[in-house]
């Protein structure tokens, strides 16, 4: 992480107050939309205005917190950047206060509204090379060119293009730009999550999650290691972030797991793909999660029961492989001395459960809009910490959770306007109408081909890309084309967000895997090799989803019911083939059989193969596997037994 985050201030004095000032307007404008608030003031407000103003917050607090380059003062704000701050806000007030007026006639290009928007753009561009790198830039302004350039590319790229001014104005003010859905989903809906995790922060949730952990995890073989699992993706239900579940988990679980005998490189593979995890761990994913939701026109609450399987699924390959390494290294637990009693930690963190039941509740059960389920969790949270001593929130605590929102939004802010940006020169285009058919040809028809192809670009675009922008990208882009070959749009969605997650911890550029390893000090290759075979279910299963849906609950009971326990033995049997290790060391033939054992049981339905005799083909080689392995390390030890008897003969 030491080349992230350098890139913020540490400012003091006046500085200080204006950055507060903007973090807490970041949240609390957030707070309140998520609430539906708007709906109860005297006067009507589009959604634009909103956005405009949030947009306009956001990239204020950018200037002010973020420096233009790492060697920069990191103790003053320079006269060029409150001016940048001062210019965003400007232009999202004007949005705010205009709109209204601006929408009658959109199409306009007078001198009044190319002004501000070109303004922005430039503002957007700036605040996302300082907070996300150049390349996220360049490849924005590459969209942009294209609308403006399409004509010069010939057959099916060929676009007629656009005037200067259409472009800039179209982005600025249009909802297929800056004020499109990316910005919206992160505006009403993730801020609530994001301040929902900072309240648990508040309240000392993070501490909670870390003993339950210990306490339930730490006595087993390898216990370091399952508690970083289950600290982890507990920590992810309320984050959704895998940098931020590194650095918060990683701090503790990665020197732990090095300490009982995990090699450095292997302790941070795990943690890293535990944290990667998060971003599919229902209740509360990824921010793009809440996009499928927001595309797809469904409850969130659908979307994180679909995804609930598939993180099962990763999180059992995940922890069945760790615990075959530590039979493999000889690892023991941790010493009952050590570790807390659950009774100790529940007596304290019981009130923790709380909010998490309220969130699911209204997310699954009452369907309640997200952004009004996050912010009631919030609520919840904060009321419940207040119960005990040990939980009860400080005022200092409370305006750190908020301004840590605000700050924490910094980042989607500038990402998700970007977004906006790819998107609208997209449309403008006309590329959205055009890539599926073309994508289809290339691939002639074969959805096989399709998905695969769709997975490498969507890790390709991963390892410069913020999840959330490739999702949108591809969602945009190719999610039509995978719908139109017959594959459920849920499945579709659920397919590029996985493959969007997995550059995280896809070497060679995957941010969760570099922050983990420099915690553990370890070598980055042999850590990301390590974490792409611990996460290999992430790599599968969306595969199989896509033409199974069955594993994200779209079938008859039966359907799920068999899909779900078949799955399940067959990822045991890929993390038994994929760790080279059961009850002994396994052979690369012996493997090999576990790995035809976990295809024949994972794989969807096939026309020249039924369902059911490829399972139980499946079932029956694991069986046998499992059985010759327990067989031949009995006759081993008995014959070690003899060999070592005094009365063996010489």
């Amino acid at each position: 992480m030491t080349e992230v985050l350098p890139k913020f201030r540490s400012l003091g004095g006046a500085p200080r107050v204006v950055e507060g000032v903007v973090l807490v307007a970041v949240t609390v404008a957030g707070a309140f939309w998520a609430l539906g608030l708007q709906y109860h003031l005297p006067v009507a407000l589009f959604n634009e205005q909103y956005l405009g103003l949030f947009m306009g917050l956001g990239l204020a607090g950018a200037f002010i917190v973020v420096k233009p380059h790492p060697t920069a003062a990191h103790d003053s704000v320079p006269w060029y950047d409150w001016i940048a701050a001062a210019a965003a806000l400007a232009v999202g007030l004007y949005i705010a206060i205009l709109y209204p007026s601006l929408s009658y006639t959109l199409a306009s290009l007078a001198w009044d509204r190319l002004v501000p928007a070109t303004i922005a753009l430039v503002l957007v561009l700036e605040a996302t090379r300082r907070i996300a790198g150049w390349a996220l830039m360049w490849i924005a302004l590459a969209c942009v060119l294209y609308a403006k350039f399409g004509w010069l590319l010939p057959g099916p790229l060929y676009a007629k293009g656009s005037s200067w001014g259409r472009i800039a104005v179209y982005l600025y003010l249009d909802s297929s730009g800056i004020l499109g859905i990316p910005l919206g989903v992160t505006a009403s809906i993730v801020v609530a999550y994001i301040f929902f995790g900072q309240a648990l922060t508040a309240v000392r949730g993070d501490a909670f999650l870390t003993g339950f952990a210990m306490s339930v995890m730490g006595r087993y073989r390898g216990g370091a290691a399952k508690m970083a699992v289950v600290s982890s993706s507990l920590y992810g239900t309320v984050s959704g972030s895998a940098v931020a579940n590194v650095v918060v988990d990683g701090a503790i679980t990665i020197p732990m797991m090095k300490r009982s005998g995990y090699p450095p490189h292997l302790a941070a593979a795990i943690e890293a793909v535990s944290s990667n995890g998060g971003q599919i761990m229902p209740p509360v994913m990824g921010a793009a999660a809440f996009l499928i939701a927001e595309y797809l026109a469904i409850p969130y609450g659908q979307v994180a029961l679909a995804a609930a399987l598939p993180a099962v699924l990763y999180y059992l390959a995940l922890f069945v492989q760790i615990d075959l390494e530590a039979a493999k290294l000889g690892l023991t637990g941790l010493p009952r001395a050590d570790l807390p009693r659950l009774r100790d930690v529940m007596r304290v963190g019981w009130v923790f459960l709380v909010p998490l039941g309220v969130l699911l509740y209204t997310l699954m059960i009452s369907n309640w809009e997200a952004g009004s389920a996050g912010m009631l969790a919030v609520g919840t949270t904060l009321l419940v910490g207040c119960l005990q001593k040990a939980t009860r929130p400080s005022w200092r605590g409370i305006v750190e959770a908020v301004e840590g929102t605000g700050r924490t939004m910094l980042d989607l802010i500038a990402i998700t306007t970007l977004a906006g940006i790819v998107i609208g020169a997209f449309q403008l285009s006309g590329l959205t109408s055009k890539l599926p058919i073309l994508l289809t040809s290339v691939a002639g028809g074969n959805v096989v081909l399709l998905l695969i192809l769709t997975a490498a670009v969507s890790i390709l675009l991963g390892m410069s890309l913020p999840t959330t922008v490739v999702y949108v990208t591809l969602a945009v882009l190719i999610g039509p084309a995978l719908t139109q070959l017959g594959i459920d749009p849920l499945a579709a969605h659920l397919f590029l967000f996985y493959f969007g997650m997995l550059s995280l911890i896809t070497p060679p550029d995957c941010l969760a895997t570099y922050a983990a390893a420099a915690i553990a000090k370890a070598d980055f290759w042999k850590t990301g090799w390590a974490g792409m075979r611990l996460g290999i279910v992430a790599y599968i299963v969306p595969f199989i989803f896509a033409f199974h849906p069955a594993l994200i609950g779209h079938g008859t009971l039966g359907e799920i019911l068999i899909t779900t326990a078949t799955a399940s033995i067959g990822v045991v049997l890929l993390g038994i083939g994929c760790a080279g290790y059961l009850v002994r060391p396994l052979s690369w033939p012996r493997r090999g059989w576990a790995w035809l054992a976990a295809a024949l049981l994972m794989m969807p339905p096939l026309a020249w193969l039924p369902a059911t005799v490829a399972d139980l083909s499946g079932l029956v080689l694991g069986v046998a596997l499992v059985m010759w392995e327990r067989r031949a390390r009995t006759l081993s030890a008995a014959a070690g037994s003899i060999a070592s008897s005094p009365t063996a003969l010489p």
